[in-house]
Formats: C-alpha cells, structure tokens, sequence
C-alpha cells in the first residue's frame, strides 16, 4: 500500500472513530450510516468538492447536503478535520472553527455545534437543515435550479460566476419518500445536469431489511425520470467511486444518481449476519473490535492525526483557497465592468432590498365590488418583481388561478432550454415545490411559489423546515375559506390556518382588502430570517374607504384598529381577518345606527401582533372591554387568545359543503346581522 493509499484510508478511519467515540459520549445516534459512508464522503470532499474552509459561504462554493441527516456525524466528521471556519449571522468569517472537538465531544448536547441533526444556520458549512428523509435531496434541486438561473441572468463573456455542482448524500428512506420521487421527476425534467445525488444502498432500515418493504429497481426508476444512472459495487472502492464522480461531471443533459452498495461494517457479524446497529451505541466491547480492525489504538478517544488534518489542508483546503481567490478576484473585476449587476449580486448575498423596489407598488381606491385577494396580489407580484429581478418563482399547476405569473416583457419561463425565465412550472407536486423553493432561498434568490391553501396540507413539511431554518422563502395561497363554494369540503380549507399559525418562526397573513395585500407584499419583502405564508381569496372582496378607515399600513403591527367608536371607547370589539373583515365592517355601521359603539379590529398576522409592545397590544385590544366577537371562515381554534372565554367566535366547527357561496355564509353565520347579534349579546353579557 503506498504513502498516499494509507492517508486515504487513515482519513477514512478518522471520520469512523470520530463518529463512534462521539455516538458513545453522547449514548444516542446512528453510527452505521457514517461508518459505511466514510470512503464516499471523504472521495468526494478530498478529490472533487469545490470549498474553501476558511471561506465557507462564497457564492460559487459547490453544495453538499447530507440527506441522511441522522448521519449527522459524518458531516461534523468532516467539518472538523477540514478546519471550515464559523461564520457569524452578519455573513463573516471568523477564526474560530465551525465545529471544534469540543463540540463533537458533545454531540447531541445542549449547545453544541453538532446537533442530532445538521441544522442550517446553526452549524458553518451545513448547507440545509435535514432530518425528515426526502427533504435534502428535494432541496437540492432548488439549488441546482438556482446555480442555473444564477448563472444564465448573471454571468457574461469572461465572467462565468456561477458555474458550481450540487451533491446530495442520500439513503434507502429518501428513496421511499415520496417528496424525492416528486423532486427527482422535476430534475430530470429540467436536464439538472450540475446535480448529483448519491444513494446508499445498504438495504437496511430501522425495522431490518428494506426488503421488509420496498424491492423496486431505483436504478431503473431513475432513468425513466431521465436520470444518468451509475452503480458503485462496494463503498470501499476509492477508484470507483472517483470515475462514478468524474462521470457525473461529464454529463451534460441531465442529473446523476450514484447507487452505492456499502454494508454497515465494524465489529463482528451478530446472529443476523449484519453488522452492529443502525441506530445505537456500539458499547465499550464493540468500540475495542472496530478500532482493531481498523489499527486504530483501541483506547483512543476523539483521535484526529496531524496528518490527517494536513491531507485535507493539501486536498480540498488548497483546491477551495485558489478556487474561491480566483473568483473573488474575478468579481472584482466584474464590479468594475457590470457594477449594476455585480451590485444585484451583493443585495442578493445579504438578502437587502434595492433601492426604489416600491416605487410601482399600486394603491386601489374604495369598490364595493372590490378584487379578489389573488387578483390583487398578482399586481402587486408584478410590480415588486420588476424593482427586483432576483424575485422568481410559479405555481404547483395553479398560476392562472393564484395569479403568480409575472407578465411583463422579459419574464420568460424558467425551462431546460431557457434558464433565464422567472417563472417556473412546477406541476403537480405541492410537497416537492416547497422544498425546491427553500433550496432557492438557501442559494439566495428570492423565491415564492403558490396553490391552493387546502393544499398546503402536502407542502407543510417543507413550509416547517422554512421556518426552522429563518429562511425567507415565500407561501402564496389562494382559494383561503369556505369562499371557494360549490367545490366543497374537500376543496374548502377549515383547520389550515390554525396548523400554519402553529408554526413557530412562521409568518402568516390574511389580507382583508386589497389595499392590505399591498401592505402584505410589504411587510414580506422586508423579511429576512423570516418565511412567509400569504393567504388570499378567490372571491371578490370590497375595497375599503381609507378616508372612513384607518389606512391598510397598520398591516405592519399585525392587527390595528379599522375603525372605531366615535369617542374611542368601544363596548364591544369585532375582530376578525380576510374576508371576514368587511363582514364585520358592514354590522359596525349597523351598531353604530343602533347606538352601540364597536370597533372593529382588522386581524391580518397574529405573529406581528405578538411581535408588538404590550402598550400596542392594550391600545387595540383594550383589556377592560370583555365584549368580543371574532369572526373568521376558518377553526375557532386559537381565537380565545384574543376573545377569552367569555367572547364568541363565529368560525367553523365542521367542514364546509358544496353549494354558492351566500348560501354558506347564511349557513354557517357569515352574515352581519348574525354578527350584529353576537355582539349585542356580548354587551348585554357584559353590563350584567
């Protein structure tokens, strides 16, 4: 065995024992998958991937999401022994190591850089938060999508910024995972040809072998998506999987998948003839076998060689330092010839708005007619894109119902033959958009997708890992009540405004009017750490008499007064979001001419409510007046926050119906004059 051949497999055994040693401090993990896995990491890491530790977010970096995210070591592993530098929530680098030994010495504990899971934002150099199977390798299409559209809007002769490869590390349970067929159908459509998922095909799963359940060719699957197939016999073979990598680079018309067979090896077989456990400690005894097998001192802990840091330092730390210094100074250069583009680049990078972007923004007058929310919304999508360019994104099949085409000259269609187009096809995949779209903002575009709210139900995986990796991608939904009518239930969201709003991080809003659309589009755009869901109508809502009411710019705060009684000391309140808002306008006006001071509070984002000082939050819901009546098409669930116990709440305890739309009003108390009695019970309640 040469010099070189024993580094490599010295390496290899670095990031095993690092993962047994830490799995066994912590006495909880998965040791098997990082141990099988360790030959495959460390090829493509040392002899391929583009990145620079000391320079971890450069734009051009090449991505590695580690799908198996309950392999979690393995990529800590790495992190480590490369020397990635931290980088600090204001995008700069410090000195300091992304994951010490230290922190791998408390793996799976309260404050450590090495979680059970890899988490975006939380740990340098993790590139997407995964865990729940499928969602890693489905955001990696968003990122190859976006290297595409990067590189078609941005790069010039002499000036290619963008031209980086996107690896994912996935396993048997992200092939059973519908998001990935959902995902990969998408990739292979799109000719992804810089995207490189890689499968392990161990054959085993928490229940034993997958062929308990699951015996279908993946390999054959994927070529029928259009896929380049390749197959790796053994793990373990160093020069086989370095043409497996060379052959994906020198595919050109579509994505690879390199099935990798690797058995979880280490220790002595048990009475199954596998090896060890998939997800457990090995134990003292097991430990002692695994590290003889590998020459490895058997009483080591957390051993990491100089010489091993060194290999790294000379593999992939020197290929990313000339890879990322030659594209630094190629953007400075590209400053100096395109300085509008190049200053695009940096908006995009901190996630900053341009100057100017809402100078177009519309402002609707008074209509009792009104526009829907989705209509109103797409003007309002059209206006801001064209002020920001890196704005893009479609619809699981409904633009022309959610109104999220961008119309005007340019636009274009995103598609395999033109990279350029802001509109993207997503089709029928709800689930698989959302994480393409969070694979997008990871890449720091802007991207916003849409469909019906019913429909978030089968994105909302993908809408919580938004939220838990502060990313600010953007949710449209329409069709938002029981307004969507003869349709019926199935079509007729109920409890799916109570489900998003139960999302921590989450930013939801239901515009009232169209003139808090435009506040909406606002307060989103200004989003950074933050991802949003927009919840519109289907139907026409009034445009509200800004001259009569308060103007739509409380949207900012979350909730604010619409209007009130004339001395600013109601008897009761009415509250209430979305459509519901005018509802409850028309039975203020009614009280009013029955003598009864109401105010009526317009609800459109109970998160920037809660975001607001108490003094705000008093001011609006003033708690001396107990007379409340919510009203909203959608779960009571959560409303007693702000009615209490004793308000009532006209919502929805069953599921919608098939019938127009008056008729469900009338039939599920929709209706001012049911407000208006509400609310003179609750005064009545409240004198007594």
């Amino acid at each position: 065995m040469s010099n070189s051949d024993d580094l490599d497999q010295l390496s290899i055994n670095t990031l095993r024992t690092l993962t047994i040693d830490a799995v066994q401090a912590a006495n909880s993990g998965h040791p098997g998958a990082p141990m099988g896995l360790a030959p495959v990491a460390y090829t493509l890491w040392q002899r391929f991937l583009r990145f620079d530790p000391d320079r971890p977010i450069w734009p051009n970096r090449d991505r590695f999401v580690l799908s198996v995210g309950h392999a979690s070591m393995l990529l800590y592993s790495l992190l480590h022994v490369t020397g990635v530098k931290a980088v600090n929530p204001d995008y700069e680098t410090q000195g300091e190591p992304a994951v010490p030994l230290d922190a791998i010495r408390n793996f799976r504990q309260m404050g450590s850089a090495c979680p059970g899971h890899p988490e975006y934002r939380w740990t340098t150099g993790v590139e997407a938060t995964t865990g729940p199977l499928g969602q890693g390798v489905a955001t990696t299409v968003g990122m190859a999508i976006a290297q595409r559209w990067l590189a078609a809007t941005y790069n010039r002769p002499g000036f290619e910024l963008f031209d980086y490869d996107v690896y994912a590390l996935a396993g048997d349970g992200c092939m059973m995972e519908g998001i990935s067929g959902e995902a990969a159908s998408l990739a292979g459509h799109l000719k992804l040809s810089n995207l490189c998922w890689i499968y392990d095909d161990n054959k085993i799963t928490i229940e034993g072998s997958t062929d308990l359940a699951f015996s279908e060719d993946v390999g054959k699957r994927f070529e029928a998506y259009g896929w380049n197939v390749l197959r790796v016999a053994d793990a373990n073979d160093l020069d086989a999987l370095d043409q497996a990598f060379r052959s994906f680079r020198a595919a050109e018309d579509r994505p690879t998948l390199i099935i990798v067979r690797s058995h979880i090896g280490y220790g002595s077989p048990n009475k199954q003839g596998t090896y060890g456990a998939h997800g457990s400690p090995l134990g003292d005894d097991e430990i002692r076998l695994t590290k003889r097998n590998y020459g490895w001192p058997e009483d080591a802990k957390f051993e990491v060689p100089d010489e091993v840091i060194a290999h790294f330092r000379d593999g992939l730390g020197k290929r990313g330092d000339e890879a990322s210094s030659a594209w630094n100074a190629l953007f400075s250069e590209y400053q100096d010839t395109y300085p509008d583009l190049a200053h695009q680049l940096n908006c995009t990078q901190r996630r900053v708005l341009p100057d100017g972007w809402d100078q177009s923004l519309p402002s609707f007058p008074a209509d009792d007619k009104g526009l829907a929310g989705r209509v109103a919304s797409g003007k309002v999508l059209n206006a801001i894109a064209e002020q920001v360019p890196w704005l893009i994104g479609g619809a699981a099949d409904l633009a022309p119902s959610t109104n999220t085409r961008l119309t005007f000259d340019g636009a274009g269609d995103f598609s395999a033959e033109d990279h350029a187009g802001r509109n993207f096809h997503f089709g029928v995949r709800e689930h698989a958009m959302s994480a393409v779209l969070n694979g997008m903002s990871l890449s720091k575009v802007r991207p916003y997708g849409s469909g019906f709210l019913i429909f978030s139900d089968y994105a909302r995986p993908a809408i919580r890992l938004s939220a838990l990796m502060e990313i600010p991608t953007i949710h449209i939904f329409t069709h938002d009540s029981i307004g969507v009518g003869e349709d019926g239930p199935t079509h007729q969201p109920v409890e799916h405004l109570a489900s998003l709003r139960a999302i921590p991080g989450l930013v939801v809003l239901r515009p009232a009017d169209a003139n808090e659309v435009v506040e909406a589009w606002r307060v989103i755009m200004h989003l950074r750490h933050e991802p949003a869901v927009l919840i519109l109508s289907r139907q026409n809502l009034p445009t509200l008499d800004r001259s009569r009411y308060a103007p739509a710019a409380g949207v900012a705060r979350g909730a604010y007064v619409l209007a009130d009684a004339v001395d600013g000391k109601p008897d009761v309140l009415l509250l209430a979001t979305g459509s519901e808002v005018s509802l409850c306008i028309a039975a203020y006006e009614e009280l009013k001419a029955a003598g009864i001071a109401a105010r009526v509070v317009s609800m459109p984002s109970w998160e920037l409510f809660e975001q607001q000082e108490r003094a705000y939050k008093d001011a609006v819901l003033p708690p001396d007046v107990t007379a409340r009546v919510a009203v909203e098409k959608a779960s009571i669930l959560g409303w007693t926050r702000y009615t209490g116990l004793r308000g009532q709440i006209i919502g929805m305890r069953t599921f919608g119906a098939s019938a127009p739309l008056a008729e469900l009003q009338r039939q599920y108390g929709f209706t001012p004059g049911n407000i208006v009695a509400a609310a003179k019970e609750q005064v009545a309640n409240a004198r007594t």
